[in-house]
């Protein structure tokens, strides 16, 4: 990371102007706004008050147990091959969590450069220190996004919420946006169990008519398996996900057994209108 290679993504959460690189861990803009860069390299560009929370620490280390464990290694590697046949130089991840797919799908080159976007500073951090080609910002998707207008080849919205006229702006006119959501039957033995929290039973309908005014569908696949996971797995499943976010949700399984656990995603690709 460098002060002028994250600079390049950004403009002023304030007045909109370009950030530049102003002094020692210090970006500003020509109106005067200065924001200071964390020394491990992110830079926090929040601002008002926020309805939502980032992931925790401890979220972040259930999602790291399980993701290098390779259970989402087949979604991991359909996300990297569909990044590459775009052949991107610049690539934002809203909702980056510990940068797993982010770091995955970052082609080759030092000239293709990365934006890892999260509402949780621990979450930046951890994607940040997985390639040295990626920038770290902290901000939060349901305001106005402090990243300049055609900034991205490719936006990942990997199970993260969006914000699709902002999604439209950063993007540039022919670039793609990819977006990962769960299928009605991703994770439907735990809910059944009361494990997990219910989920959107129409997601993919929803996403599609959330994004229509903006974007056209392009692509969807579908990828599903199913596993048997250890009582240990499960916790790391359940703890790393939003039903962590439920005070009635421990993560950890009462029976103490192996259980047959659904994985299925869908994955889409929308060009701007």
């Amino acid at each position: 990371m460098s002060l002028q290679t994250l600079s390049e993504w950004l403009r002023c959460p304030n007045c909109f102007l370009p950030l530049r690189r102003s002094g020692e861990l210090l970006l500003g803009c020509d109106n005067g706004h200065s924001f200071d860069v964390n020394k491990r390299g992110f830079v926090n560009l929040l601002a008002g008050p926020r309805k939502f929370i980032g992931d925790s620490a401890a979220m972040l280390d259930a999602r790291d147990r399980f993701l290098f464990a390779g259970w989402y290694a087949p979604l991991r590697d359909a996300i990297r091959h569909i990044v590459a046949d775009e052949v991107p130089k610049y690539i934002l991840d809203v909702g980056c969590g510990t940068g797993y797919y982010l770091g995955a799908a970052l082609p080759s080159g030092d000239d293709v450069r990365a934006l890892g976007m999260d509402l949780s500073p621990t979450a930046v951090g951890r994607t940040i220190r997985s390639r040295d080609r990626i920038e770290g910002l902290v901000a939060d998707v349901w305001s106005p996004l402090p990243v300049r207008d055609g900034a991205a080849d490719i936006i990942l919205n990997i199970f993260a919420p969006r914000n699709a006229a902002e999604f439209a702006r950063v993007l540039r006119a022919d670039g793609l946006l990819l977006v990962v959501v769960p299928q009605p039957s991703h994770l439907q033995e735990l809910r059944e169990s009361g494990l997990a929290v219910e989920m959107q039973a129409d997601k993919a309908a929803h996403l599609t008519a959330s994004l229509a005014a903006w974007f056209t569908l392009e692509m969807h696949e579908q990828l599903g398996r199913t596993v048997e996971l250890a009582p240990s797995e499960v916790t790391s499943l359940i703890g790393m996900g939003p039903s962590a976010h439920h005070a009635g949700s421990s993560g950890v399984d009462p029976v103490g057994m192996d259980r047959v656990v659904t994985f299925a995603f869908d994955i889409f690709g929308f060009r701007r209108r």
